[in-house]
């Protein structure tokens, strides 16, 4: 078990994305995950980058961050009794600031919406299919 903090440029699951240029869209849960919409910012290395159009600057893509098992979801301060599915209503959509793991299990994330406090399994980063 280790209780080191690891910035999120260090977990696998974030290579070749920037996710301190993407914003979260919405905040949801299903089953026992919580699920993080994303428009998520990928970097030229990504095997799925794609030049921006110029009015762009950046190749943005629909994408989830899921943490399975999440069996919290809390801002500092606030109560932690609560569900999850409870625990998200108040959260809005926003830049991220920043992620990390801060112990086994044990996830913050930053940004526009707030600093949230998740207990989750490592989380799973997904794209989404593009709309047609």
């Amino acid at each position: 078990m280790s209780d080191e903090v690891t910035n999120w440029t260090e977990l696998r699951e974030f290579a070749a994305v920037d996710l301190e240029q993407s914003f979260v869209v919405a905040w949801d849960t299903e089953g026992e995950s919580l699920l993080i919409d994303l428009d998520l910012c990928l970097r030229p290395e990504h095997v799925f980058y794609e030049e921006p159009r110029p009015s762009e600057g950046a190749c943005f893509r629909p994408a989830v961050i899921e943490f399975p098992l999440c069996t919290q979801v809390a801002e500092p301060g606030k109560d932690r009794r609560g569900k999850v599915a409870q625990a998200i209503e108040s959260l809005t959509a926003g830049r991220i600031a920043g992620l990390q793991r801060t112990g086994d299990g044990r996830y913050e994330i930053r940004g526009d919406f707030a600093t949230v406090e998740i207990i989750a399994e490592r989380p799973l980063l997904r794209l989404k299919a593009p709309c047609a």
